[in-house]
């Protein structure tokens, strides 16, 4: 086991005219799991065959532990991956998939590499399938084995390439819930790349989340929900997405009235207006998630009318889409059942409200530090 610390890595194809990865700087701590996350194109698979020694960096440098790996191969390094396509051997048993590794890369006699690809395979749940071939396997079998291969290893670091991806939906989440007690148990530092953001949320210690290569946020998952760096965060994170509505900053004595212009009118507390700096008729995008818009009384103080598009309901709950903004959507309860084209009141927690600047999309709101306790009554300093 190891700590992984990646410096001002970077990454240019086409002489320069195409950067994928573009000055990250990462630390990953022994035995933590860290997701990876981005849209299709973002340089998380460039990044994590960097890290593997499967891409040379254009410029920067790779620590694995105290060791400075940057110029060492895919084979020097102590690295175990798993693929999105599995990438076992078809000519070759689950047993011999297994061993493989070990008898190409360790001293280990016969007798003990067999004894470590047992444990390995209890450990997956696959000893019966050990005399099998791949194509005698289901995909959840397969992706099983590959784990399984990298496991026997027991190397400093594992890294995983969206490897549910071809899965179905309900074997998904048997297999996160499996990688995250491997994870647990055996207690190796671990990078997963996905595009899938509920996948990361829900399975890292930490998230990393990237944008045309370039570092977006890091931090605790509960940490990045609630306090986005910035507006694209904001909305790549959290399903459904955060709500946006631009609007224009007004200021009276202390107060803080953020308004649209033409219907839509919302005022801050004097406590959380004081602890922003924004110019009167600055342009600014409020940003609210799903969950946190609630139904109000008509004429509630504070309450925001609007007119229902679709009621779109999900069992526990109904996402109502409104015309407050582009595919605004409130999260209510099941029983809250308006009709199409009904105008209804609604009113939002200012506690999660979030206003990021126009122009840069800079949160204006934003906390740095991982772990800080989010403040109750009173917004973060920006």
């Amino acid at each position: 086991m190891a700590s992984l610390r990646v410096e001002n890595l970077r990454k240019e194809y086409n002489r320069g005219s195409i950067v994928a990865v573009d000055d990250l700087t990462l630390e990953v701590p022994d035995g933590e799991f860290v997701t990876v996350v981005g849209p299709s194109g973002c340089g998380k698979t460039t990044t994590l065959r960097m890290i593997a020694g499967l891409e040379k960096p254009t410029s920067g440098a790779l620590h694995l532990g105290d060791e400075d790996v940057t110029e060492q191969s895919a084979r020097e390094r102590d690295i175990a991956m798993v693929f999105q396509n599995y990438a076992l051997y078809p000519h070759k048993t689950v047993f011999q998939n297994m061993a493989f590794g070990l008898r190409m890369s360790t001293d280990l006699s016969k007798g003990e590499r067999e004894q470590k690809v047992h444990w390995a395979a209890e450990m997956m749940g696959i000893e019966d399938l050990l005399e099998k071939k791949p194509d005698e396997l289901s995909g959840g079998q397969k992706q099983r084995v590959a784990l399984g291969r990298a496991i026997v290893r027991e190397p400093k670091l594992f890294l995983f390439d969206e490897p549910l991806s071809n899965l179905d939906a309900k074997l998904r989440t048997t297999m996160r819930a499996e990688i995250q007690r491997l994870q647990n148990e055996l207690g190796i530092t671990s990078i997963y790349v996905t595009h899938d953001q509920e996948e990361a949320m829900t399975m890292g210690d930490k998230i990393v989340i990237l944008e045309d290569g370039e570092l977006q946020q890091t931090g605790a998952p509960k940490d990045v929900y609630d306090r986005p760096t910035n507006s694209f965060v904001g909305g790549f994170i959290g399903s459904p997405s955060m709500n946006f509505v631009d609007v224009v900053a007004r200021k009276s004595d202390s107060s803080l009235v953020l308004t649209d212009e033409v219907d839509f009118r919302y005022s801050l507390s004097e406590a959380y207006a004081n602890e922003i700096a924004v110019e009167d008729g600055q342009e600014i995008t409020l940003g609210i998630r799903p969950e946190d818009v609630h139904p109000a009384d008509p004429g509630s103080d504070n309450g925001v009318e609007a007119t229902v598009d679709v009621v779109e309901p999900i069992g526990s709950d109904n996402y109502l889409y409104l015309d407050i903004g582009p595919d605004f959507i409130a999260r209510v309860a099941a029983d809250v059942e308006p009709e199409p084209d009904e105008r209804i009141t609604v009113t939002f927690d200012e506690s999660k409200v979030r206003l990021f600047d126009r122009e840069t999309g800079d949160s204006l709101l934003h906390e740095d530090g991982d772990g800080d306790e989010e403040r109750e009554a009173t917004p973060p300093e920006p």
